[in-house]
């Protein structure tokens, strides 16, 4: 088959993708499935090796993915049920006070978000934004738009959040560059999408606190953790996963510093030993019996178990591209495109964003599409982290009304669709820009 008729297979598989998804709402895990098949067989794949692909790929992103994704939902649970992202808020407006309380939020979001999944997260500290709106009088927008600044940062840049860990799996970036980049270009989208937005679009639009909303502060049967033990859980496989990229750049190949250090920073081993001490320090060391923490970690993955299958079914699409021919064209097409790799990343996963709503399926599609360039320029190292940053950028911005978290922000702040466009679209649009600024700085000092 000639090149030409390969990327017009390709084409007609990503429209007829987002046509799937977007009209006939069969789900994202189904969709990319049946397109996976449909590609590699007017690729003219055998039908057999078509079949053997979708194997292959599922089974080699997931046997990453489903055990980071696994063991991050499992510590984030943990940290919620006992109260870990209450204490950290608490202390947060404390340590800033109330007339500086959005700047709290918006750090207690970032961190929060690191473990919790973005939407738990919201609705666990919500309360507190509705409290601190009554008190003071201002716009709920003054306090709420940080707080969601800040969970969304790290939801889409930083692991262990599924989106980056998917992203950073499908084309082969290290975690600890990942992380890194994260915090490089998470903090300032926080800063300007969340106090800084806030401050401005909280003096445009009045919100008061729904009357259909009469959440109360969640009351927990045990005290809360202290700050310091949910900060260190937190901060302790992230330091262990920057130690291991560190280690690789610092140290000679066969220093035993940097093979213990290899060891404790692989993705397995670090949030291993996280979600282990969660068990200990905020289960049973805190009067939860054995069964209550196993019961914990099981709830925990109702949640995790789509987002996995989605991300495994993003690679088995990857996979496709790849043995039917079709990657290694598109491949030879972008490399010949006059924009650089980072903005072709960010472009194609903003396209998706925009047409289908999901951050998910927008980054597992722009990862699989982008793969086959990095393979045909032989990208490797730093540069690949900041792809991940890009493709994360732009499937964050623009969120409107075909996206779940946008309907969420809409009830939860009594907000009419005119409205919910001016402040969640924005900032969203705000975080994504941001982010993505900072990853096109970054590569002129990352060879």
């Amino acid at each position: 088959m000639s090149d030409s008729m390969l990327i017009l297979v390709a084409l007609a598989g990503i429209f007829l993708l987002l046509f799937l998804v977007i009209k006939t709402k069969l789900h994202a895990f189904v969709a990319l499935l049946l397109v996976s098949l449909i590609v590699g067989i007017a690729a003219g794949m055998p039908l057999n090796e078509v079949v053997a692909s979708i194997q292959s790929g599922m089974g080699g992103t997931l046997g990453f993915v489903a055990v980071v994704v696994g063991l991050g939902a499992m510590f984030g649970r943990m940290l919620e049920v006992s109260g870990g992202a209450e204490r950290l808020a608490q202390t947060m407006i404390k340590k800033f006070g109330e007339d500086k309380a959005q700047w709290g939020l918006g750090i207690t979001g970032f961190l929060v978000a690191i473990p919790v999944f973005f939407d738990v997260g919201f609705i666990i500290l919500v309360p507190i934004v509705y409290g601190l709106a009554k008190k003071t009088g201002k716009s709920l927008l003054y306090y709420g738009i940080p707080l969601l600044a800040g969970l969304a940062v790290t939801h889409s840049f930083i692991p262990p959040t599924p989106g980056p860990i998917a992203v950073a799996d499908l084309i082969g970036a290290d975690l600890g560059w990942v992380i890194l980049f994260g915090f490089l270009a998470g903090i300032p989208s926080m800063i300007i999408a969340g106090p800084l937005f806030a401050k401005y679009i909280s003096k445009k639009i009045h919100v008061v606190v729904p009357d259909y909303m009469n959440a109360e502060e969640k009351e927990y049967s045990k005290d809360l953790p202290s700050f310091a033990l949910i900060a260190s859980l937190i901060f302790i496989p992230l330091g262990l996963i920057l130690l291991n990229t560190v280690s690789g750049v610092l140290l000679d190949e066969g220093n035993i510093v940097r093979e213990i250090l290899t060891f404790l920073g692989h993705p397995f081993v670090a949030l291993t030993i996280a979600t282990l001490m969660t068990f200990t320090f905020l289960g049973t060391k805190r009067g939860y019996t054995r069964q209550e923490v196993a019961d914990i970690a099981t709830k925990s993955l109702e949640p995790a178990g789509i987002i996995i299958l989605v991300t495994g079914a993003g690679g088995v699409f990857k996979q496709v591209l790849i043995d039917s021919g079709v990657g290694q064209v598109l491949g030879d097409m972008m490399a010949g495109s006059a924009l650089p790799p980072l903005v072709l990343a960010f472009l194609i996963a903003m396209v998706v964003r925009v047409a289908q709503g999901s951050a998910t399926v927008s980054m597992v599609t722009a990862a699989g599409l982008m793969s086959p360039l990095i393979a045909t320029l032989g990208l490797e190292g730093p540069i690949l982290g900041l792809m991940v940053i890009s493709i994360a950028a732009g499937a964050t911005v623009f969120s409107h009304v075909n996206d779940s978290g946008f309907w969420l922000v809409n009830r939860y702040f009594g907000l009419d669709v005119k409205d919910t466009l001016k402040t969640w679209t924005v900032m969203e649009t705000l975080i994504g820009f941001v982010g993505f600024g900072v990853a096109i700085i970054l590569s002129f000092f990352v060879a």
